[in-house]
């Protein structure tokens, strides 16, 4: 199957915050929810949640941004990758001045059972 650009779905999930779904949670057989390009613009983030049944994968494709990982605050850069375990806690936030670009794939800890994230 190949996907086109103009074929995958892109939204907002937030302000300033841009999700592009390379392919649409059907597409990924019950593995997962989400593979796609996150962009936080500067000044926004996602805040605090939860996933349950299920862990979430971030690679920073371009810029830096500051991580919230159960309560500790680190910052990654380009290449750096944060795993988030099934039932832990994290948010991610965009204080430079420059668009932050990550890739992210929710996989469900428990195949064909979707899981949820639960704000905090």
């Amino acid at each position: 199957m190949v996907k086109r650009v103009s074929e995958q779905k892109t939204m907002e999930r937030a302000p300033g915050v841009g999700f592009h779904l390379f392919v649409e949670p059907e597409e990924i057989h019950g593995a997962g929810r989400l593979f796609g390009k996150i962009t936080i613009q500067p000044g926004s983030g996602i805040s605090p949640h939860r996933h349950d049944d299920e862990m979430e994968t971030f690679y920073v494709a371009k810029g830096t941004c500051r991580m919230d990982d159960n309560g500790k605050t680190t910052h990654l850069s380009e290449g750096d990758v944060l795993v988030t375990k099934c039932g832990d806690n994290h948010a991610v936030f965009n204080d430079t001045n420059e668009p932050v670009e990550l890739i992210a794939f929710i996989a469900s800890v428990k195949q064909g059972k979707p899981g949820s994230s639960t704000p905090l």
